[in-house]
């Protein structure tokens, strides 16, 4: 497994507060890499991808707020 950390600001979240893994955000490609995940990041901060162990994690001082 991947041991990639991602900070990433609350403007990259999408609307519920989450990434799709894998992400353009880290330059992945949907076709060479695995099945598209929801992670919600929004909820403890940080998320991990469980095909690749991608870490994503909001940047510290970010805050998400739903709108």
């Amino acid at each position: 497994m991947s041991q990639t950390m991602i900070e990433i600001r609350a403007k990259d979240l999408n609307r519920a507060g989450g990434v799709f893994c894998p992400s353009p955000l880290v330059n992945m490609q949907t076709w060479n890499t695995h099945p598209k995940v929801y992670l919600d990041v929004a909820h403890t901060g940080e998320a991990q991808c469980p095909y690749c162990g991608t870490l994503f994690k909001l940047k510290s001082g970010e805050h998400f707020s739903a709108h």
